[in-house]
Order: C-alpha cells, then sequence, then structure tokens
C-alpha cells in the first residue's frame, strides 16, 4: 500500500488504536508484572495515591510515543504488523535505553525497576508498532479494533487474576 492511500484520518484512527494496545499492555506490566516493585519503599517513587491520580499523565506520554512512532513509520514506509513490531522495539530500546541510563546517572530509582521498564516500554512500543504496521498494511480499520479491543480485554484480564489471586501485590491508598 502506497502513502497516499493512507489519509490523514486512517492514520489518526491507526494512531489511536496503536496507543490503546499500547494502554492495555502498559496496565498488565506496571498494575501486575512490575507491581511488587511499586509498593516497595523508595525516594524515587510518589507515594501510591499521587501516582494513581496521575496516570493520564504517563497516558499522554505514550500518545506522543505513538504518534511519533505512526510518524516515522508513515514517512519510512515501513508497512505490515512484523515490521512495525521491530522498528517499535528498535525505537523503543533507543529511546527507553536513553531515558534509563540518564535516570541511572542522576536518581535513585532501583536497577530492578530500570530494568523492568526498558524492557516493558521497549516491548511496549514493539505491540504499538505492530497495531500500525499492520493498519498502514491495509488491515480493515474494523478488523484492526477488534484485535486491540481482545488484546486490551485480554491484559486487564490477566492482570485481574494476577492480583485477584495474590500473585502480585496490590497498593493500598
Amino acid at each position: 500500500m502506497d502513502n497516499i492511500f493512507l489519509s490523514r484520518n486512517r492514520r489518526l484512527a491507526i494512531t489511536l488504536l496503536s496507543w490503546l494496545s499500547m494502554l492495555g499492555f502498559d496496565f498488565l506490566l506496571h498494575g501486575g508484572v512490575l507491581a511488587g516493585l511499586y509498593v516497595q519503599s523508595s525516594p524515587f517513587l510518589l507515594p501510591p495515591l499521587r501516582a494513581f491520580q496521575l496516570i493520564p499523565v504517563g497516558y499522554a506520554s505514550f500518545l506522543l510515543l505513538a504518534v511519533l512512532l505512526s510518524w516515522l513509520m508513515f514517512r519510512l514506509k515501513l508497512y505490515g504488523a512484523r515490521t512495525g513490531f521491530i522498528f517499535g522495539l528498535q525505537i523503543g530500546g533507543l529511546a527507553w535505553g536513553a531515558l534509563i541510563l540518564g535516570l541511572v546517572s542522576i536518581s535513585t530509582a532501583g536497577l530492578d525497576l530500570l530494568a523492568g521498564w526498558f524492557v516493558g516500554q521497549t516491548i511496549e512500543l514493539g505491540i504499538g508498532g505492530a497495531v500500525t504496521g499492520a493498519g498502514f498494511a491495509g488491515r480493515t480499520l474494523k478488523w484492526l479494533t477488534w484485535r486491540v479491543i481482545g488484546f486490551v480485554v485480554l491484559c486487564a484480564l490477566i492482570t485481574v487474576i494476577l492480583q485477584s489471586t495474590g500473585l502480585v501485590p496490590t497498593s493500598r491508598f
């Protein structure tokens, strides 16, 4: 599919679906996989209630990353879920790697938390890239929307199961 067939509205819809897929994985990452790292006392992290209140700010930052990913993939004519996933991993590794190195040099953040962020957020951008690539390759928006909704529901379900069974700790406000 040539860029001429990717209207501005279609690119916007694909970018929003990419962002939604990233948010679904982010919920699983932080509410499940890395949850134990947030209940530990740390001078680096905000108190749980304040961190919870600021979740929309963090989600807005992922929207910027989804826009960047979509813009780059459009300009570079990168199409297909696999191509998008690999490109997302590359961009994620570079962006989050740079951030993590900077945090190591100036913060009290634990290496376990930083490593979790690096791996998780890199995968998150890979997922966003896969969605973007699939959309750019011509998958219908209906098909893509249902796949993203299914993925988000699956991530939420796994997170709820992990928390409700006590496999991961939950924050108490």
